[in-house]
This record gives C-alpha cells, sequence and structure tokens, in this order.
C-alpha cells in the first residue's frame, strides 16, 4: 500500500478538516496525491481558496500540494487509504458523543474497496476503534477485517496555536490491526513527521495512551484549582507559592486555570465512561473533573465578593470579560469554560461585556447565545483576563484605568501581569 500510495497510484483521503485534520491532509499532500473531505461546504470553500478556517496555517502551508478538497462522500470512492479525523465530544450528560465518528465510518464504509486501509485519529475511549467503528465499516462495506481490508489508530497531538510543536516535530503513536497494518500506517506517517514514529502493539493500546494524556494533565490541573481554592482562604497568592516550591527540580510546574477546549475537558470523560461500563468508578479522576467543572464558579462567586467588598451592588455593575477561546492565541471556542464564567456572572444579574481578537462573533453567538463586543466602554466596574492572548499583555494600569471605575476589580486568571502593574485596583489572581 504504502508504494503504491507514494508513487501516486493510490490516493489518501481526510476525512474532518479541522485543527487536526487539515494540517494533516495539507502534510500528506506534500508526498501523496490527497482527498480532503469535509461535510462543512463553507469550509472547504475557504480551504480551496487556501484559506484555514481555522486561522492556523498560513497561506504557505497549501502550496506545493497535491489534494482535492470536497464536501461530496462520493469523491472519497477513489481513495484506497482513509483517515478520519473529526472531533469527538461529549452531550450535556459527559457521555461521549460519537454521532460524527459514526457518521464518517458510515461514509467511508460505503466507499471501501479490497485492500483498502481505514485509520482513527479521532479521541476516544480504549475498544472503540474496534468495538464501535468496525462494525460500521462492515456493515456499510460488506467486507470483512483483515481478509478484505485493514484498519489503524494514530491518535492526534496537534498543539493549537503552537507554532514551535508541529505536526511534524511531535512524535507519533501509531497502531494497526495485525503486523502488517501496522507496518503500512508506520511507513505513511514516517513519510511526514520528523520526530519519533512509536509502534504501539495494538490498537487498544494507542487508544488509551491518548485519552490518558489529557486525564494526566486535568488531574494535575485539578490540584492546583483545589490549591487555589485552598490558598484563596488562607490569603496566600497562589502563583507566589508556586514560584517558591517550584524550586525544587522534582516539582511539577502546573497552574490554576479554567480548563476547557475539546481535549483535557473532555477526554477524561472518555475514560470514565468505559471504566464504568465495566462496573468500575474512577474516583480520582471523577475528582478532578469536578474540581475543573467547579471553577467558574467559583472565579464568579470570588468577583460578586469582590465588589461587595468596593462598596458596590453587584446587580447594578458592569464587567468586562477579556478573552473566550478556549487558550490563548486560537480562535477555537469549543468547550470554553469562559462562556461558562459569563453565565456564572449573569446569574448573579452583573451586566457582562466580552471581548476577544481571535474569536469569531458569529461563531460565539451560534455556539453560547452571547455577543462579543467590538469596542469596549469606559466604566466597568470590573475586568477578569481569562484568556492569555499575547496582545492582553502589552496592557498595563493606564489602560485599565480608562476603562474602569474608580474602585473597579481587576481579575488576571492567566497571571498576565505584575503585582506592581495593577496596584491601583483591587486585584485578584487565581
Amino acid at each position: 500500500m504504502y508504494k503504491e500510495l507514494l508513487n501516486k497510484d493510490k490516493k489518501i483521503s481526510v476525512t474532518g478538516l479541522g485543527y487536526v485534520g487539515l494540517p494533516l491532509a495539507l502534510e500528506l499532500a506534500k508526498h501523496f496525491s490527497v482527498i480532503g473531505f469535509d461535510i462543512n461546504e463553507a469550509r472547504i470553500q475557504q480551504m480551496q481558496e487556501q484559506i484555514d478556517p481555522s486561522k492556523e496555517l498560513e497561506v504557505t502551508a497549501f502550496e506545493g500540494t497535491d489534494i482535492q478538497f470536497t464536501s461530496n462522500a462520493e469523491d472519497l470512492k477513489s481513495a484506497h487509504f482513509h483517515i478520519i479525523s473529526v472531533p469527538t465530544d461529549v452531550d450535556e450528560h459527559k457521555v461521549p458523543d460519537l454521532t460524527l465518528l459514526e457518521r464518517a465510518s458510515e461514509n467511508i464504509g460505503k466507499v471501501l474497496k479490497q485492500g483498502d486501509y481505514v485509520v482513527y485519529e479521532s479521541t476516544v475511549y480504549p475498544g472503540c476503534t474496534e468495538e464501535d467503528c468496525l462494525p460500521i465499516l462492515e456493515k456499510y462495506s460488506g467486507l470483512q477485517i483483515g481478509q478484505d481490508f485493514k484498519i489503524g489508530y494514530s491518535p492526534e497531538r496537534i498543539v493549537p496555536g503552537d507554532k514551535v510543536r508541529t505536526l511534524r516535530t511531535i512524535p507519533k503513536i501509531v497502531s494497526g490491526y495485525d503486523e502488517e497494518s501496522l507496518k503500512e500506517v508506520a511507513a505513511v506517517y514516517r513519510q511526514i513527521i520528523e520526530a519519533d514514529i512509536h509502534e504501539a502493539p495494538s490498537i487498544k493500546v494507542a487508544e488509551a495512551a491518548k485519552v490518558i494524556e489529557n486525564t494526566q494533565r486535568d488531574l494535575n490541573i485539578s490540584l492546583m484549582n483545589e490549591l487555589a481554592i485552598v490558598f484563596d482562604k488562607m490569603g496566600i497568592d497562589t502563583h507566589e507559592v508556586l514560584a517558591a516550591a517550584g524550586t525544587k527540580w522534582n516539582f511539577l510546574k502546573f497552574h490554576p486555570g479554567l480548563v476547557g477546549g475539546h481535549c483535557i475537558g473532555v477526554d477524561p470523560y472518555y475514560l470514565l465512561h468505559k471504566a464504568r461500563k465495566l462496573g468500575i468508578e474512577p474516583e480520582v479522576i471523577a475528582a478532578g473533573r469536578r474540581v475543573n467543572d467547579y471553577m467558574p464558579a467559583f472565579v464568579a462567586k470570588k468577583m460578586v465578593q469582590m465588589l461587595l467588598e468596593q462598596g458596590e451592588n453587584p446587580s447594578e455593575c458592569k464587567v468586562l470579560v477579556m478573552g473566550i477561546t478556549f487558550k490563548e492565541n486560537v480562535s477555537d471556542i469549543r468547550n470554553s469554560k469562559v462562556a461558562d464564567l459569563v453565565r456564572e456572572l449573569m446569574d448573579f444579574s452583573i451586566s457582562v461585556d466580552i471581548t476577544d481578537p481571535y474569536a469569531d462573533g458569529i461563531e460565539v453567538e451560534a455556539e453560547y447565545g452571547l455577543v462579543l463586543k467590538e469596542n469596549v466602554n469606559k466604566n466597568y466596574d470590573g475586568v477578569i483576563i481569562a484568556v492569555g492572548h499575547t496582545v492582553y499583555k502589552s496592557y498595563d494600569t493606564a489602560y485599565f484605568q480608562t476603562i474602569t471605575t474608580e474602585r473597579a476589580v481587576v481579575m488576571d486568571l492567566k497571571k498576565l501581569y505584575d503585582i506592581t502593574t495593577l496596584c491601583n485596583f483591587a486585584l485578584w489572581r487565581l
């Protein structure tokens, strides 16, 4: 398969052209003939014009590539090596939502041919590829795994907003249904990855490795968040404590914060779901999720408390929230905990304005029913710096004085500013 792909006798398809799929498709298209498929026609049109809808890639990323962008599933018939990189989320009950993954598997199953390969990159729980996706492929193709086609799993590790650790430089885990498929999948990825290729012994091991990467980070951040709650009661600055503790060589440098996005805030629920199906209640993982999900409410209550201390009536106050994307310097708003924070503030009848130089106002309104402000006002009783966008780091005392009232509360959730920079305000840091 690999040699036929390299000679362009056969094609690769990539289904799902988001922040994971598009960079992957373009990198593959520098060496292979690629079909990039997405159900969103508007996004496809942008990519055909060499525009990344996620605003992660420059136009140069499209240059020198052999790629066809399409929203027509029929075009997938001409491919023989299929990669699925659609998003995997959770529903309102925090249960894994496999709708997009199942739909993508159905589309590929309908075009699957003898000798084809299907590789999944979407984050799932251990066993999902073989127990949930494979039956769909077999049902719609009429083919049988091993005898007619092969599957593999290679979890995505792309870091949105990171211009140093890119697709090519991040070690890649690969796995296959059998030894032959493992070697073929590894060969394809080795063509585009400069870092190490780790050949996992099974698909389940590769799935588990991915889901615990972010579960581990979630737990470490939840500890920092719990410490921040405790230290706040003690009147201690958490960042000063961490700076002191960090002088020990083996102290792990995690920080408190709002844990959103489509990885850390979602992946642990996939592991929880699988464990519970097996009759196991993972207490540590669940506790970490509870702490991190509580943080928007904690910050909102702290703002109310500080406004009261300043002699203000919260229901008559106006607060500016700076940033709504799930992390700094990206446009992605999925699972943003800032949106939860805004709702918590509104529950106290606080008037809230939101600003963000990266977020798309139409997407924010569609996703959360919230409106972005293009221009901020000049009479805010409180300001919350919720996302650490680089542009915010240039703001100084004079700037904040121009947009706030005399007794304003400023909350720096990302430790962007030195305490002396905001000494004229009632300052609080997470």
